[in-house]
């Protein structure tokens, strides 16, 4: 690797590879996740809270795992101007999502929810408060990358890093995982890693461009991937023994039946990640792999994270 950086103040620098278009099938698949979970808790009544939230915790991922890169090699560098625009969406996407959580605790369709009862909400309710603080939060990142990007020099990822973690795990602690003793903990650490393990991967796709660049930088996201699947699991695999209480309700109840095909879904990415490991970032390391194969199997495995991510956002909004 030479001692350019890559990314920066930009987007991603000019090399041998774009990144593929294909990434935009994040967000179908995200969707397709939520689509299949609700088919799997039916007859529940579909929410549209879910296709919100799968959309805000992708683009929040993003959001974070474009500003952990430094953190992952020296020389990785956000790419600013894309960050500011994603951190947008993800304000916008949160926005949507508070509005799905008004109406639905209100009892009112969201097309008739009325200004005041939204305000209400906002201000009398712990609901509204968090979402709120989200806002302000994402809002923040949003505003900062914009500056950030006339000033490169001087801005710190850090910053992003620390709002962005915050801004994501606000709502998973205050859910129904907080109910339960070292709930909020466990839900912290489950979001944070999964956004991280998702959100570095899409990070990569988007800024690597050389294959000299992925064979230094691959390695190290797949040793750090490694714990974050397992504290994924882990956390995951504990909320869901004490929620569901038993192996009879992961087939009779809509929730049981999601929380076992995101079961599966992880399942499969292990075994993925496993086979990746002998297949790609081994020749990847050793410069037996062409970027663009390279942005190929990041843009694979995305792309069922992203399932799983919806899945997981149909999970957090279903009773």
């Amino acid at each position: 690797m030479t001692g350019k950086t890559i990314g920066g103040r930009g987007g991603a620098r000019r090399g041998t590879a774009r990144a593929p278009w294909s990434l935009l099938l994040i967000v179908p698949a995200g969707l397709l996740g939520v689509v299949i979970a609700w088919a799997l808790a039916l007859p529940g009544v579909f929410a549209a809270e879910a296709a919100a939230r799968v959309l805000a915790d992708g683009a929040g991922a993003t959001v974070l795992g474009l500003a952990a890169l430094p953190r992952l090699h020296a020389r990785l560098t956000p790419p600013w101007r894309l960050l500011a625009a994603l951190a947008g969406l993800w304000c916008g996407a949160e926005f949507a999502v508070l509005v799905c959580e008004a109406a639905q605790v209100i009892g009112v369709p969201v097309g008739e929810l009325s200004a005041g009862r939204f305000g209400t909400y906002l201000v009398d309710l712990s609901g509204g408060q968090v979402g709120i603080a989200i806002l302000v939060g994402t809002g923040a990142v949003a505003g900062y990358s914009a500056v950030a990007f006339r000033r490169a020099a001087t801005a710190s990822a850090d910053l992003v890093l620390v709002f962005a973690a915050v801004a994501l795990v606000l709502r998973p602690i205050t859910g129904h995982m907080a109910q339960q003793s070292f709930g909020s903990v466990l839900a912290a650490v489950h979001a944070l890693a999964a956004a991280t393990w998702f959100g570095l991967l899409v990070a990569l796709a988007l800024v690597v461009r050389a294959r000299g660049e992925w064979a230094v930088v691959l390695p190290k996201y797949s040793a750090v991937a490694l714990p974050l699947v397992a504290a994924v699991g882990v956390t995951g695999l504990l909320n869901g023994l004490v929620r569901v209480g038993g192996l009879t309700p992961f087939f009779d109840t809509g929730y049981g039946r999601i929380l076992l095909a995101k079961t599966v879904v992880l399942a499969g990415l292990l075994a993925l990640g496993w086979w990746w490991r002998r297949a790609w970032v081994r020749r990847a390391a050793e410069h037996r792999m062409t970027a663009e194969a390279s942005l190929r199997r990041a843009t694979i495995e995305v792309i069922v994270m992203a399932l799983a991510f919806g899945l997981a956002a149909t999970l957090a909004v279903t009773a």
